[in-house]
């Protein structure tokens, strides 16, 4: 099978190892940093894309490569096989509650080493889908300073439950609330026909108070899900980047 790698090679690509993890990165730009936590089925080229206009608006931008294979377009079959690695691997919490899952210790690490080489107030971080709660987690650590949650998909929105659960630690959770408390802003985006995102929005109302930004869309086909790549809509895109802005640039 062909694999497209359009845009890729413009791109830093390198090795980064913390929390007992390994992953390759991507890495492109200049200015203040920002970290892209791809969806699922992984770096697709609506990912890079996207990455690609945060770097032209004037940021350093990370992306690890956390699954799937970087470049390849998704498809019915690359997403099931991707998800089902994802779904057992010991790096992500897909069902279970109340839990962080592992690979944000290496997300935390992969931000805080971004602020140490582009400096300013800290970095933002995004998410989507399957990664869509990742950045609340990574909040916890005082480096990011402009959280994005893009379709937060994660615990599998199966019951009541799990559909309002944020995929966090009740340690996690009360720093998170913490911080927002004391002036973190969160933005999420959501299609509002999303089932997969549940009542996320309704619980991060109620945790982030006036701290939580939400940026919604009404659902238009039955499959609207991914705001920022495959159901791309411009005003949520042009939001992120002013938010970036706002909290990185000084």
């Amino acid at each position: 099978m062909t694999v497209s790698r359009v845009g890729l090679d413009s791109w830093e690509r390198s090795t980064f190892t913390a929390a007992g993890l390994t992953h390759d990165t991507f890495r492109k730009g200049s200015g203040r940093g920002v970290v892209v936590v791809h969806e699922m089925p992984g770096i697709t080229p609506s990912v890079l894309a996207f990455a690609e206009e945060v770097v032209a608006d004037g940021f350093s931008v990370v992306m690890p490569d956390l699954f799937g294979t970087p470049g390849r377009a998704p498809s019915l079959p690359y997403v099931v096989t991707s998800m089902v690695k994802g779904c057992v691997s010991r790096e992500f919490t897909t069902w279970a509650m109340n839990r962080t899952s592992p690979v944000i210790g290496y997300l935390r690490a992969v931000a805080r080493q971004l602020h140490l080489e582009c400096g300013g107030p800290g970095v933002g971080a995004l998410g989507m889908c399957f990664t869509g709660g990742f950045a609340l987690a990574m909040m916890v650590d005082d480096t990011v300073v402009a959280p994005v949650l893009s379709q937060p998909s994660m615990p599998f929105a199966v019951g009541a439950a799990r559909a309002a659960n944020l995929g966090l630690s009740p340690d996690d959770a009360h720093v998170v609330a913490e911080r927002a408390a004391n002036g973190c802003p969160v933005m999420g985006l959501r299609f509002t026909g999303d089932r997969a995102v549940g009542s996320r929005f309704e619980t991060l109302r109620t945790m982030l108070g006036d701290a939580f930004r939400p940026v919604e869309f009404p659902s238009v086909h039955r499959m609207d899900h991914s705001v920022l790549t495959e159901q791309r809509q411009d005003d949520a895109v042009a939001k992120v980047l002013a938010f970036f802005h706002e909290r990185l640039d000084s």
